[in-house]
Parts: C-alpha cells; structure tokens; sequence
C-alpha cells in the first residue's frame, strides 16, 4: 500500500514540474539520496555558497522594506537589537521587566541582567525597540539599540 503512495507522488512532482535537460544528471543523483544525506547536501551547499535555505522568505520581505528605506531617506535598518548595557541600581526591577520581555525564567533573566552587555530581544521593529528601550530604561537599566 505505501508503495502505490509513494509511485502516485512521485508521479505527481514529475506532472508538476518538467527537470530541464541540463538539470537531470544532478536530479537523478538527488533522487538516489537518503533524506540524511539531502539535509548534509544542503548545509555543505549553504556553507559553499553563504546563502541559507530559508532565504527566499526572507527576500520577499525585503522589498517592502527598501521601498519605506527609499521614502524615509536614512531608514536603513528593518530590525534592531535592543542590547542591555547595564542594570543600573534597582537590578530587581530590570530583572522582571527581562522575564515580562523574554519570557524567560527567573534564573535566566537574572543570568541575563548579570552578564550584561547582552541582547535581551533581537530582529524587533523599530516601534518595539523604541517601546522595550522606554521600559527598560524607565526601570533603570541603560539600553543601546543595535
């Protein structure tokens, strides 16, 4: 029975798509590999090559990004860090306030406070920099946007 599945959907991803005629020495190779063997095949490629698999994703956002970078002259930057410098003197108010934001346990967000300089939130909006940045410092700590 799953091997009526598995000639079906190998039939179907043939219908879908025609491997161009320069393309099918490699394609036979792949089809001959193990799921393993793919998955070390795509890290030794994005190692090759510097580019990840998850990039195409990633492009698709960016043009909406570089069109507000266009209109706002110097808004270069999509995402920020927002990095705690220090915890200033009321540490157990800076401490909460990481959990709240981290959703970390008490023991990590007081690791965290400890070892600062550390990122406390990465990859935000500038909204929610600004927005963490306020909080924090409202609690005492001294916060860098990155």
């Amino acid at each position: 029975m799953s091997e009526e599945v598995k000639e079906t959907s190998t039939e179907e991803v043939k219908e879908v798509k025609e491997v161009p005629e320069k393309f099918k020495g490699i394609v036979s190779e792949i089809e001959k590999m193990s799921v393993l063997d793919l998955s070390e095949l795509v890290k030794v490629l994005e190692d090759k090559f510097g580019v990840s698999a998850s990039a195409p994703m990633v492009m698709g956002a960016m043009p909406a990004g570089a069109a507000d970078g266009e209109e706002g002259g110097n808004a270069e930057k999509s995402s920020y860090d927002v990095e705690l410098t220090s915890a200033g003197s009321a540490k157990i108010a800076v401490i909460k306030l990481v959990r709240e934001i981290t959703g970390k346990g008490l023991k990590e967000a007081k690791d965290l406070v400890d070892a600062a300089p550390q990122v406390v939130k990465a990859g935000v909006n500038k909204a929610e920099a600004d927005e963490l940045k306020a909080k924090l410092e409202e609690a005492g700590a001294t916060i860098e946007l990155k």
